[in-house]
């Protein structure tokens, strides 16, 4: 592609508005959406022909993603449009990335140096594109699946980068076979108390097809069976063999008892797993003041105890107590014993 030589003055006045385009904007930070609203630039998948919504007489509808299926050994192809919306040109450069999952569950793309399904999307001569002021620029792109790729899900994303930022454009893409749905729950945990308990827990998926879950909580008690949680989706799309650490709420954890917590996760195409884990509650402030009142309820009595046994054995045994604490009073004297000799006088 042919570049223009620009004169030092323009040179350095368009370096000092990209470096405030870089301070206003902030540090860069990937964007994984199908947009960015930040000024400047943007990448979404072309629009595509559809069926118009209801009260909409687009003939076009711009696509949240890009949705590509096929079988091994195939060549997909599709186009990513961008569109500069300021008075300077713009360059940008575009590339293929693996998707994954990050611990928290949310959507990300790795660095450059993709060997999944991100090495698989090529831009050949396009890959990096100037855009002039005020244009909008269509760019294709393929996907070569290699003969030997397993079916299921590959999650990709086409990223484009220009001006201190990155913006990332989901790709699900499907090679065709039998898929599986399935996963596990893991590592199942009750933190925290009061308003304050979470369930933390592990998912896996343990398929070969990206997963919605929902979720639900059952718990029991020694009293009875406590509230837990019904069931509701999970903001999150687990993708095919990846763990993410979870926690769900439960503010309706008991004060005192004890539990058991069983988590239940379900997702369309028949994946279920289940996970359990138990703990105490036990107001522990509470139960705190109890045994201190008990303790000194405990100590004051024993020092009672040896208190009056202290005055017992203090006084004196000949006046007219005995060691095992009764009175003794003295009694009259013997009367004198009288000799009898035979006959009477």
């Amino acid at each position: 592609m042919p570049v223009l030589h620009v004169p030092h003055r323009l040179q350095r006045a368009g370096l000092i508005l990209l470096a405030a385009t870089a301070l206003y904007a902030g540090p860069a930070q990937p964007a994984y959406g199908a947009t960015a609203d930040e000024p400047g630039w943007t990448a979404e998948p072309a629009a595509g022909q559809a069926v118009p919504r209801t009260g909409d007489a687009r003939p076009y509808a711009t696509r949240p993603y890009f949705y590509m299926a096929g079988t091994a050994g195939t060549v997909l192809e599709d186009r990513l449009a961008l569109a500069n919306t300021t008075d300077q040109e713009h360059t940008v450069t575009l590339r293929g990335a693996d998707a994954y999952n990050t611990a928290d569950g949310a959507f990300a793309v790795r660095p450059a140096g993709s060997t999944g399904a991100g090495a698989w999307i090529s831009f050949g001569a396009g890959a990096t594109v100037k855009i002039p002021p005020h244009t909008r620029a269509v760019v294709p792109f393929t996907v070569t699946v290699p003969p030997s790729s397993p079916p299921g899900d590959h999650p990709a994303a086409v990223v484009a980068t220009g001006a201190g930022r990155e913006v990332g454009v989901r790709v699900h893409l499907r090679v065709g076979g039998p898929t599986l749905a399935a996963l596990t729950v893991e590592d199942v945990a009750v933190r925290g108390r009061g308003a304050a308990a979470v369930v933390a827990y592990t998912l896996v998926n343990r398929g070969n097809v990206a997963l919605a879950p929902e979720l639900s909580l059952r718990v029991e008690g020694r009293f009875g069976e406590v509230p837990g949680r019904g069931a509701r989706a999970l903001p999150v799309e687990l993708l095919p063999g990846q763990r993410v650490e979870l926690t769900e709420p439960w503010p309706g954890a008991p004060v005192l008892d004890r539990v058991r917590v069983s988590v239940t996760v379900t997702a369309p195409g028949g994946a279920r797993a289940e996970g359990s884990a138990s703990a105490w509650f036990v107001p522990w402030r509470a139960a705190g003041w109890t045994g201190l009142g008990l303790l000194g309820l405990g100590g004051t009595t024993l020092a009672a105890l040896f208190l009056v046994r202290g005055r017992r054995t203090r006084q004196d045994p000949t006046g007219g107590e005995e060691p095992g604490g009764t009175s003794v009073r003295p009694g009259p004297p013997p009367a004198p014993e009288h000799q009898l000799t035979g006959a009477s006088r």
